[in-house]
């Protein structure tokens, strides 16, 4: 019965999330008042884990409500409930601004930061043999030079094209490409010892 009061209280807190997404689509600033106020410290939360820096993060909560504001209209119910679009939104919006961050300061974090994007579903044993793999990688990666390194980090580990990477580092492509290319030679090279436990 417990439950049941449970699974029906969440579909009302939807119900009423939804409705106020629709009452901000057609220009109701109090109607996306209270949906700031309901949801923004979730949304907040959720920033701070995937930034870890608590100023950033209040920028990006703002540019995810400045979104939510323009695309409301947007937003269908039929396709997930408001929660789970309002924070595809904020996983976006973070996730942007870590890679631009990572670009910008000059340093990748290799590993450490993918690790932000592996499921939670993963069982005790998967996680170790997952931790074994990063192991492998780790050690390869530091047969490149920082150069090759940061070209593939920026590629695999933080989904940016050739171009985006050339771009933000102020690189022509083919150098970019040429390093991405050698680099992932040398990857294949000092992973081949390691072939059986990388294997999932």
């Amino acid at each position: 019965m417990l439950l049941m009061s449970s699974e029906t209280t969440k579909a009302v807190q939807d119900q009423e999330l939804a409705q106020l997404i629709a009452l901000a689509a057609q220009g109701d600033q109090t109607a996306f008042a209270t949906f700031y106020d309901r949801t923004s410290p979730q949304v907040f939360g959720f920033i701070c884990k995937i930034l870890n820096n608590r100023e950033a993060a209040e920028e990006v909560t703002l540019d995810v409500y400045t979104q939510v504001w323009r695309q409301a209209h947007t937003y269908d119910q039929a396709r997930g409930v408001p929660g789970a679009w309002l924070m595809t939104l904020a996983r976006t919006r973070a996730i942007d601004r870590f890679r631009a961050g990572a670009v910008e300061q000059g340093r990748i974090e290799s590993l450490d930061a993918a690790e932000l994007f592996v499921s939670d579903g993963d069982t005790p044993e998967q996680d170790v043999e997952g931790q074994e793999r990063r192991r492998y990688v780790q050690r390869a990666l530091a047969v490149l030079t920082p150069e090759q390194r940061q070209a593939i980090a920026l590629a695999y580990f933080y989904g940016l094209s050739q171009s985006e990477i050339a771009e933000k580092l102020k690189l022509p492509l083919g150098t970019v490409k040429t390093r991405i290319r050698l680099g992932m030679m040398k990857l294949r090279e000092a992973l081949a010892p390691y072939e059986t436990g990388l294997t999932p």
